[in-house]
């Protein structure tokens, strides 16, 4: 593994993905005389877009995205398993002209929301176990393979991540940071790409990270669970507590 940093060109993991719901328009290139296909983008990104549709698709397909005066020439990248929970979504990466949500795209920031709901008022106090921190504790964690990216300020550091749970995962990253540090961080596991906000909880040998989730992007969560699904059967030990150390997370 190297600690390569990715540009903007390399796609998944760099791009300012914003989840949108615009209308839109499609056509297979070649079928002149068949009308266009409505869609609804899920999330859009400066190169290309996930749609949610009616008619299925074939990834490497050619078609014409069109959205008001605008339209573009586009590939399928990626499809959803028509028997799962994301049917019906495909991607779609921009091969000729900008893309019809430009626009749209410059005028809207990424929000996240928190991964559990805020604790109503009159919660247990932060020195008290709560029911949510004993069943964050107790969530299972599995094996998988896929590309992270850890953005800490200017820092950009590509890695991999090795297992995942709900509320959490194992990173190895070259430049790999220090317990208590939050970061902002992409995982694109089974060609889906999610975003969340993490903390370093602990460190795994020279180069791994045992990191928790904070907050995830606005519409990332049915993703996580998608990316969960597919490894259940994968199921290793569960995740352990582990405290940060004082006077480090002090000094970050």
């Amino acid at each position: 593994m190297g600690n390569k940093i990715h540009t903007a060109e390399d796609g998944l993991l760099t791009r300012k993905v914003v989840h949108l719901a615009l209308p839109v328009r499609w056509s297979l290139v070649g079928q002149d005389g068949r009308s266009a296909e409505m869609a609804c983008t899920y999330d859009i990104h400066p190169h290309g877009a996930r749609l949610v549709g009616s008619r299925p698709v074939n990834i490497g397909d050619l078609i014409v995205v069109e959205r008001g005066r605008h339209k573009a020439m586009c590939q399928v990248v990626w499809s959803a398993d028509p028997a799962s929970p994301l049917r019906g979504q495909f991607s779609v990466q921009c091969v000729e002209g900008r893309t019809p949500w430009e626009d749209e795209l410059r005028q809207i920031e990424e929000r996240y929301q928190p991964l559990i709901a805020e604790r109503s008022r009159g919660a247990k106090s932060s020195n008290s176990f709560s029911r949510d921190d004993v069943n964050r504790r107790r969530r299972p964690r599995f094996y998988v393979e896929g590309e992270a990216e850890v953005t800490d300020g200017a820092l950009r550091v590509a890695g991999e991540v090795q297992q995942i749970s709900e509320y959490g995962a194992r990173l190895a990253a070259m430049e790999p940071l220090r317990p208590g540090t939050d970061f902002r961080l992409m995982l694109n596991v089974f060609d889906v790409t999610l975003a969340l906000k993490a903390q370093v909880k602990y460190m795994v040998d020279s180069f791994g990270m045992g990191v928790e989730f904070h907050q995830i992007r606005l519409g990332d969560r049915p993703l996580l669970d998608y990316v969960l699904s597919k490894v259940r059967s994968r199921k290793v030990e569960e995740f352990a507590r582990v405290e940060v150390v004082n006077e480090v997370a002090g000094a970050v």
